[in-house]
């Protein structure tokens, strides 16, 4: 095999290798988002009994949050698909997908901070008690899942 070839089926190799680790990556965030979510709506819709006031002040705050995190989610499928351009038509590591990658960080580090900032707003509304439930489950979903 001469070294063309050889370095042609390394860059094959590394593209295919690093695709598939962005898709373990994104699909293990999906997956512990949604665990994450379903969890915190659980405590803060049926356990903390939240008040008629409560109950519509965090639907506003859901409503808003709700449309921000489907446009940073829009973008990171939007950066995908640019890094599968990117390996389609470049075949290895190169300015393309680069800049994907950074595109994909960029709106999965916004989204991050977003939900945290989410958090944050909506235990203004809860009494001290409530904070004090809401508090551990948060603590709980971000703990739950590092291995």
């Amino acid at each position: 095999m001469s070294g063309l070839s050889r370095t042609v089926v390394l860059m094959l190799a590394a593209t295919v290798l690093a695709g598939a680790a962005g898709g373990w990556l994104g699909v293990r965030y999906g997956l512990h988002q949604s665990r994450s979510d379903a969890s915190l709506d659980q405590v803060l819709h049926h356990e903390l009994k939240l008040s008629a006031q409560q109950q519509q002040q965090i639907e506003a705050m859901e409503s808003d949050f709700g449309q921000r995190r489907k446009a940073l989610e829009d973008q990171m499928r939007a950066a995908n698909r640019e890094l599968a351009t990117a390996i389609r038509t470049q075949h290895g590591y190169g300015p393309d997908a680069q800049r994907a990658i950074e595109h994909f960080h960029q709106a999965m580090g916004a989204l991050q901070e977003q939900t945290i900032r989410h958090v944050f707003e909506m235990r203004t509304v809860l009494t001290p008690e409530q904070v004090r439930r809401f508090d551990q489950a948060v603590s709980h979903a971000l703990e739950s899942d590092q291995a």
